[in-house]
């Protein structure tokens, strides 16, 4: 016996629930690519905009460096030994010793230290024995300068490398508190330059 009645509608795809849908044409007014209402942004992001809180800022274009404390110690022994020299000649033009050689001493080695040396904070702590080597580098030279003009004295290479012991003993004999206050302006310098310099 035959059926009467018309057969069930087919649903797209058979009975496969995945099946692709056809194209929904969007109303009017309706955008076809607005975001899902069941979506909540993130906090502090505009509702369909960018969320720049999502994303890490980039670094920063040329940061300065860390800095190499192994080439401005280097820096500052080349300067140390430089104003060594100069502070040395001056002591022996003027016959005596002036505050501010010692204090320019201080400057040249806080200054080529913190230069070479980058912003490393251990640096303004090394130029100050740097510079307290330099004013007695100084006063070592200026001795020998003194004894070269002897008659009959070796000259000052000679007196430093085969005559330092004898050098060292007179400098110890003339030491009194200015020398004392020389190595503390050069010290306080140095250091101070160095900090502001690599700052």
């Amino acid at each position: 016996m035959s059926s009467n009645y018309p057969p069930p509608p087919q649903q797209p795809g058979g009975q496969n629930p995945y099946a692709q849908q056809p194209p929904q044409t969007p109303q009017p007014g309706q955008q076809p690519y607005a975001p899902s209402p069941y979506v909540t942004p993130p906090q502090g992001a505009a509702p369909g905009g960018f969320n720049a809180a999502a994303y890490a800022p980039p670094a920063p274009i040329g940061a300065p460096p860390a800095g190499n404390p192994g080439l401005g110690v280097l820096a500052g022994f080349a300067a140390a030994l430089v104003a060594a020299v100069i502070y040395g000649l001056l002591i022996k033009a003027t016959k005596h010793e002036i505050s501010y050689a010692a204090l320019g001493v201080g400057a040249i080695v806080g200054f080529a230290i913190a230069k070479a040396g980058g912003r490393n904070p251990a640096l303004p702590f090394l130029a100050v024995p740097l510079a307290l080597f330099g004013v007695y580098a100084g006063q070592m030279f200026a001795i020998a300068l003194a004894v070269s003009d002897l008659p009959g004295a070796p000259g000052v290479v000679s007196i430093l490398t085969h005559h330092y012991g004898l050098v060292q003993d007179y400098w110890k004999h003339i030491m009194d508190g200015k020398d004392i206050f020389f190595f503390a302006v050069a010290g306080i310098v140095g250091f101070g330059v160095s900090k502001n310099v690599a700052s």
